[in-house]
């Protein structure tokens, strides 16, 4: 399918909330990406990337919804996970290259990117290796390249795994937020919202794909830091402040190194913090990317915020 014509039939959808949203694919260099795209048809489109292991139907929808009445909005499955065809990769690197093409495949000259957990080491290689195509970035739930305990994903994440299990729960809700009543009621509720679409839902990750991208992200954790000073363009950094898998100090350090970056850290939350605070999270994004900007691309003073309910 050719982008017009690619174009033309979403044009109908692009008031359906993301439950609805119809499961699209493009070809790119011979493999079939997965995605869905709604919000207005004008401006600067958002692309999703996501944690490890997630599929289109792991994008929290209200987050999705929330943005998408403003901005349109592509979420994507990386190669060899979910829709998606092909075999995933094992580095950062690979992933980040498969954006750039798909963001060409899809006609598009300018982006913003959001970028959680996993998706977050992508995003940043992805503005490295294509400054030009990104207009502004979301980091979230992430780190930089050789950041604080990055390469000891696994060893955080296969107990917690295993403890899901036994308790019969989604590992997300140890994984994603924290074991006080407000992280377990965030974790209860963002858990049901990944339930809301009933029909013509994403596959899930196989096995070989969920060891090929932790590969991948032990890499990064062990990969030589990038020059994240080059980055120029306006940057937003939310994280919860008990983030277990990509450390919540990683956060304040990419803030440091990214000039003029807005860092906001959400009170008594963890990895999803920015799932656990849905509400608080879409209006900062949205003020973010409409935010009129310094000459130079910038955000202009540094600002960290605190965010309670």
């Amino acid at each position: 399918m050719t982008f017009n014509a690619l174009h033309a039939d979403q044009a109908g959808e692009s008031s359906l909330p993301y439950i609805d949203a119809t499961t699209r694919s493009i070809e790119v260099g011979g493999t079939a990406f997965a995605f869905r795209d709604l919000g207005p048809r004008n401006g600067v489109p958002l692309i999703l990337l996501n944690h490890w292991g997630a599929v289109l139907d792991n994008f929290d929808p209200r987050i999705v919804d929330g943005i998408a009445r403003k901005h349109r909005v592509i979420a994507t499955d990386y190669r060899g996970i979910g829709a998606s065809g092909g075999t995933a990769p094992v580095t950062i690197d690979a992933m980040a290259r498969d954006v750039i093409a798909l963001i060409h495949a899809l006609g598009l000259e300018k982006v913003d990117l959001l970028g959680f957990s996993l998706g977050g080491f992508v995003a940043q290689d992805v503005v490295l290796k294509a400054p030009d195509l990104v207009r502004r970035l979301i980091l979230t739930g992430t780190g930089p390249a050789g950041g604080t305990g990055i390469e000891q994903v696994s060893k955080v994440s296969w107990p917690l795994m295993i403890k899901g299990l036994l308790t019969l729960r989604d590992p997300k809700t140890y994984l994603f937020f924290t074991s006080t009543a407000n992280g377990r009621l965030a974790a209860r509720a963002f858990l049901q919202r990944l339930k809301e679409r009933k029909s013509n839902r994403d596959k899930s990750p196989t096995p070989s794909a969920l060891l090929r991208q932790l590969k991948a992200i032990k890499a990064w954790g062990r990969q030589a830091p990038q020059a994240l000073g080059g980055i120029r363009i306006p940057v937003l950094i939310a994280n919860g402040d008990n983030d277990i898998m990509v450390p919540t100090e990683n956060s304040h350090d990419m803030a440091r190194r990214m000039p003029g970056s807005q860092l906001v850290i959400y009170k008594d939350a963890g990895h999803g913090g920015i799932f656990q605070y849905h509400g608080e999270f879409v209006l900062t994004a949205l003020t973010f990317l409409d935010a009129q900007h310094g000459s130079n691309g910038t955000v202009t003073p540094l600002t960290t915020t605190e965010a309670m309910k």
